[in-house]
């Protein structure tokens, strides 16, 4: 069934966080609902729609950041009690705005996420994980990443209490009483969680989950293990994430998955008759979506999707209709409702070209005064620094609360900036001088259409080569002003985190030994990779496996008080850490033991998984350099059926190709880098200097065949 819905625009609060805006109850079976949404400025504000306007409820006074509201109450009556997480702080407030708790958790730092099941309290800090009856404490739980999300299964379901912790480290967490009872790996960082169905589904214990990286998935969790249901993978490459809904939008009994992105993508899944979704309804906002919730908001009967967005938005897609169809020769009569909602809003509107007038005067008379004083706006930014394992890249996103002006990027490592096809920014380069010791090796400036709030883009990295890439955002604000934000290139930047590797695999060994403590090796290991929890984790010792996202080369580290061993079947990691490892020693004056066994295998097993990207772009190569040459013989002859089915083919295929190997920028210079590095890597390790035969190496790659470029490694 086709799914029609409209927008409305119903409201604006200040910014708001992930999970923080919902529905209250319905009084009467088609009645119109309550909606309940807090900001970062601490307001919560509660508002009804009556014809057409959003009328106040209540509102409370600004305080600190509010980062979550869920819905309470006894177990079995309506949820409409209002809980918001402030610092380190949990307020309750009836459905008409008065505060009945004040609740201080014995937290360090801020609740970063919460549920409420009836008497019970959840909440987790960045690692901890904390429960609370009636406001006592109950338990306690220090996870091994960051706790991005927590659910609680149905207690109806189960005869003890069974918390979900959505980890960082690709893990969902299942724990019982303060022990942990199993993890579960996701196919991505899960975000957010929620009950299927809003109850658990038919079987009880069904968990919908959204990852970072975008993937959407459904998990049955019992006590002792846990099934896989379906898993939707990100196929047009949307924004992660942050909230999902089950809400029966159709009207056919059964509730669709709704889900909201960080690129502004409200979608709606339907399951067809295998239980496996379909998309039935896409929405693009122009703004992150951070909550979501189906009900009835605008007019009694009419469902809808209600999104918070990241500015502050409340939005509506109802399926009430918007538009009237009249015969010919007749005439639509607005309704007065309409009339005096327009009316209302040119009045509105007016008053604010008013203010901001006279605010500009103001303005303009106080700065010419000698007593002058400016004060610089202060802005919101939404950043995001991700690694994509589909295409090995970073990408970066960043929204403003406001329209932004120009962004400025600049980097002291070699790094790649690849086409975005949602960014309609005008980008320009300014040369760099790198040889200085400081120097840039890039100075990008976008320039932005007006109205852009956010901006996506994506980087490539070279392993081996970090520092700190530095995005200066400048919005469209008077005075001007500008914020800086920094994100770590890490040396193995395009190693991600995984939990299960080959062992069967010909493994290069890297050992160090000496007075360092184990906190100290935790730190250089996160200094060297992404995904690494800076907290240093429990016990005397930790293993972590990484699989490098370009090649699909893998890498196990297990390190402990003393010792550190690191493993992998790619000699340039092991000497990328090797090198980096005994700098970061040095910086702190200390003495390190050094040992390393090299598999002779590992060179021929590497170049054998890096044969087929190789092969692929030197053909994408050659058949972009025919194009114009075909093309040309196509203006000259007219028919090109002479030609062979191969010749053909690329000319059919031109704007595709020229358009992927436009969007793989230096793609073969970097495996062309690769391999020279596993060469020059793999004789470092004898004690041999073989930078004299590079331009060997790089005439057998320009005439590129695998044997022979694994007999010139073998034979030098």
């Amino acid at each position: 069934m086709e799914i029609n819905l409209h927008r409305n625009d119903y409201l604006q609060v200040g910014v708001t966080s992930q999970k923080t805006m919902r529905l209250l109850p319905a009084l009467g079976r088609k009645a119109t609902q309550k909606v309940a949404v807090a900001d970062n400025d601490g307001v919560i504000t509660c508002f009804g729609m009556k014809k057409g306007e959003a009328i106040p409820v209540f509102k409370t006074l600004p305080g600190q950041k509010i980062s979550r509201l869920e819905l309470g109450g006894a177990l079995g009556t309506p949820q409409e009690k209002i809980f918001i997480a402030a610092g380190s702080e949990v307020r309750g407030f009836t459905k008409k705005g008065k505060q009945f708790l004040s609740f201080e958790a014995n937290l360090t730092e801020s609740i970063k996420a919460m549920y409420i099941s009836g008497a019970d309290l959840f909440v987790c800090a960045s690692y901890i994980y904390n429960h609370y009856c009636d406001c006592k404490d109950q338990d306690y739980y220090l996870s091994g990443d960051k706790i991005n999300d927590i659910i609680c299964l149905p207690v109806e379901n189960l005869d003890h209490i069974a918390p979900v912790l959505a980890c960082q480290d690709r893990v969902l967490r299942v724990l019982q009483g303060s022990e942990l009872v199993y993890e579960v790996e996701v196919p991505g960082p899960p975000s957010v969680l929620e009950l299927n169905n809003r109850d658990g589904g038919s079987q009880g214990g069904e968990v919908l989950y959204g990852t970072s990286d975008g993937k959407l998935g459904l998990i049955r969790i019992t006590d002792t293990s846990s099934v896989n249901k379906w898993e939707v993978v990100n196929e047009k490459k949307r924004g992660g994430i942050l909230c999902i809904d089950s809400f029966d939008i159709l009207g056919d009994g059964v509730k669709e998955i709704l889900v909201g992105r960080d690129d502004g993508t409200v979608e709606v899944y339907g399951l067809d008759s295998s239980n496996e979704p379909v998309l039935r309804f896409e929405h693009t906002l122009s703004e992150s979506v951070t909550s979501i919730q189906g009900g009835c908001v605008g007019k009694e009967s009419y469902e809808e999707i209600l999104a918070a967005t990241y500015t502050g938005w409340v939005t509506g897609l109802t399926s009430e209709p918007q538009q009237r169809e009249v015969g010919p020769g007749e005439e639509i009569k607005m309704s007065r409702e309409t009339q005096n909602k327009i009316a209302v809003l040119r009045a509105d509107l007016e008053q604010l070209q008013m203010k901001v007038l006279q605010e500009r005067e103001k303005y303009q008379q106080s700065s010419q005064s000698s007593k002058a004083v400016s004060t610089v706006p202060t802005f919101s930014v939404n950043d995001k620094f991700t690694l994509c394992q589909e295409d090995a890249s970073y990408s970066l996103t960043l929204e403003v609360q406001t329209a932004i002006d120009n962004l400025l990027l600049q980097s002291d490592v070699p790094i790649d900036l690849l086409d975005v096809d949602k960014n309609s920014a005008v980008v320009s380069f300014s040369e760099c001088d790198s040889s200085e010791p400081n120097g840039n090796f890039l100075l990008a400036t976008y320039r932005c259409q007006a109205n852009t709030t956010r901006l996506e883009l994506k980087v490539r990295s070279i392993e081996g080569q970090y520092g700190i890439l530095q995005a200066y955002i400048t919005p469209r604000l008077q005075p001007k002003t500008c914020q800086v934000r920094q994100y770590q290139i890490k040396p193995l930047s395009l190693h991600q985190r995984t939990h299960s590797i080959e062992h069967d695999r010909p493994m290069n060994t890297l050992t160090l030994t000496g007075q360092f403590s184990f906190a100290e090796i935790h730190s250089w290991v996160v200094f060297c990779l992404p995904d690494v929890p800076e907290k240093t984790p429990a016990g005397d010792s930790v293993t972590f496996y990484f699989q490098n996202t370009f090649l699909s080369t893998q890498l196990e580290c297990t390190y402990s008080k003393g010792q550190g061993n690191f493993k992998s079947d790619n000699i340039s990691t092991i000497s990328i850490l090797k090198d980096v490892l005994s700098k970061e020693a040095t910086k702190r004056k200390m003495n390190l033991n050094i040992s390393y066994d090299i598999n002779e295998d590992s060179v021929n097993h590497t170049l054998k998984m890096i044969h087929p990207k190789l092969e692929y772009q030197l053909l994408l190569a050659k058949k972009v350099q025919l194009i114009d040459a075909l093309k040309e013989l196509q203006v000259h002859e007219g028919n090109v059926d002479f030609l062979i089915p191969e010749y053909r083919s690329i000319l059919e295929e031109a704007s595709h190709l020229l358009e992927e190997y436009k969007k793989q920028p230096a793609h073969l210079e970097r495996l062309y880098g690769m391999i020279t590095d596993l060469f020059i890597d793999k004789f470092k390790f004898k004690g041999q200097n073989v930078k004299s035969k590079v331009s060997l190496l790089l005439e057998i790659l320009d005439n590129y065949d695998l044997n022979s470029l694994m007999g010139f490694f073998d034979s030098t």
